[in-house]
């Protein structure tokens, strides 16, 4: 017999299933959460936000300011007539802020949960069975049943054979984000988003910094412009070390550090690191949940099949997040947490997954929404592009950072705007804007009618829509 009863139960703490019980409580449904992951929290309890807010999204983003900053005092001050001498960086001092950012919203979830009346159960839950038309979840020994389950129990870092992570000395996600010491030589395997960002920290704070990347294109999934404009700023500007289409042999410990021994095309390579961040993508977490006990159905990557409004093969069981198809992006989860809620009550639930945003925080940053140039290509989709610099925008020369350019991509018989791509200050603020366009189906020239701020960054996207038809005023 069930110890308690809820009308919706969700597995997993992360942004997809906070989000989804704090909207089902919303609703009016009895609601609990379950959560086993304590992170690093000093007393060992467990904490909301998933691997997002812990140990992914937020600190990286702390981080990154800290050594952006670090950066400027070194670099660019004097452009605006500002001279620092011998600024040095606390690395302990970089490491506690991020903490204690993280501690913060931790506990406003906690605080969100008791607001909105969701019970938060703290262990691993699992699927147990089905009675009278409830499903029996177990978590810490105990029985909790509920009408609904939506399982959020997202993912996890995705490792190497060969490669054994302590998160000390060879670190994923987790220990990168924990390194006391800025390392004299940095290795990463993986130039996607983690791998780019957090070798990006660390080179800026004086590090060596080199990445391999298995995948013989940068970026592959940018459009092909900002592809190229991001490789030029990483490796001839930034100095980072990029090697493209490496095959990895073997990874060895030694007193003296970490060797690599890798090949690229026909020719054989070493790198020696002293710390190496491993980089290389994510698993869903599915194991010890029960599937196979309740028929829960998976794909062959291991993910929670579900259909176009995250139910699954399961009469009332749901799946957001990371465990299911499509990107792993903490927002693409909240976005279905809240569609799940809402159609569980019988509500007109929505997520238009052609205009979820993707969000790379190096410097520059890269934002884009919607189709790329190739995949229109591709796809044999007619389009009118415009392009324009960030260059010929004053408020970016105000600001002394002038990198990069917005792209703007329409339909050459409707005008519909089919994808926007921004690599340069503030993209992940621009975005937004492309984002709300085509979520209502705008036309380019919707944008360009639109009055923009002056002197602002965002005059860049009117620009760029007036640039789809040939008739940019500033450039």
């Amino acid at each position: 017999m069930a110890n308690q009863q809820f009308d919706v139960v969700v597995i997993g703490g992360g942004p997809g299933g906070y989000i989804a019980a704090i909207r089902a409580a919303q609703l009016g449904f009895s609601t609990a959460c379950i959560e086993s992951e304590p992170y690093a929290d000093p007393k060992g309890e467990v904490r909301l936000g998933g691997t997002c807010l812990n140990v992914g999204c937020i600190p990286s983003k702390a981080l990154l300011r800290s050594s952006e900053l670090f950066d400027e005092a070194n670099h660019a001050f004097v452009m605006h007539g500002i001279t620092a001498e011998n600024v040095t960086m606390d690395v302990g001092t970089m490491v506690r802020r991020k903490d204690n950012i993280v501690t913060q919203l931790t506990s406003g979830i906690k605080g969100l949960f008791k607001k909105n009346k969701v019970s938060l159960l703290a262990g691993r839950g699992s699927f147990a069975g089905r009675e009278n038309e409830l499903w029996q979840i177990a978590v810490a020994g105990e029985i909790v049943a509920a009408k609904h389950v939506i399982v959020a129990t997202g993912s996890s870092p995705r490792h190497l054979e060969g490669i054994p992570v302590d998160n000390k000395t060879i670190c994923d996600n987790v220990g990168a984000l924990a390194l006391d010491a800025v390392p004299k030589r940095l290795g990463v395997i993986g130039a996607g988003v983690i791998g780019l960002e957090l070798g990006s920290v660390w080179k800026r704070l004086g590090s060596d910094v080199t990445i391999l990347e298995a995948l013989p294109d940068f970026l592959a999934a940018a459009d092909p412009a900002v592809a190229k404009e991001a490789w030029k700023t990483f490796t001839q500007k930034q100095g980072l070390k990029i090697s493209l289409g490496v095959k990895i042999n073997t990874v060895k410990q030694g007193k003296k550090g970490i060797t690599i021994d890798y090949e690229v095309g026909d020719g054989t390579f070493k790198l020696e690191c002293d710390k190496l961040i491993v980089s290389v993508g994510r698993v869903p977490n599915t194991a010890g949940l029960g599937c196979g006990k309740v028929g829960l159905k998976l794909d062959d990557r291991g993910r929670v099949e579900v259909n176009d409004y995250c139910q699954t093969n399961l009469e009332n069981v749901w799946a957001v997040g990371d465990v299911i198809r499509g990107p792993m992006l903490a927002h693409k989860g909240m976005e279905e947490g809240v569609m799940v809620a809402e159609l569980i009550a019988g509500q007109a639930g929505h997520v238009n997954y052609d205009a979820i945003p993707w969000v790379i925080y190096t410097h520059p940053e890269i934002a884009w929404v919607g189709k790329t140039e190739t995949q229109l290509k591709n796809e044999g989709i007619e389009f009118k592009s415009g392009q324009i610099p960030f260059l010929a925008n004053g408020r970016a020369m105000g600001q002394g950072d002038t990198t990069g350019f917005v792209k703007m991509l329409a339909c050459a018989k409707t005008d519909r705007v089919l994808g926007v791509h921004v690599i340069g200050a503030n993209a992940s603020e621009l975005i937004s804007e492309a984002v709300t366009a085509m979520e209502f189906g705008a036309v380019a020239e919707d944008i360009a009618r639109i009055c923009h701020a002056h002197p602002t960054l965002s005059e860049t996207m009117h620009e760029a829509a007036l640039a789809v038809d040939k008739r940019p005023l500033h450039f």
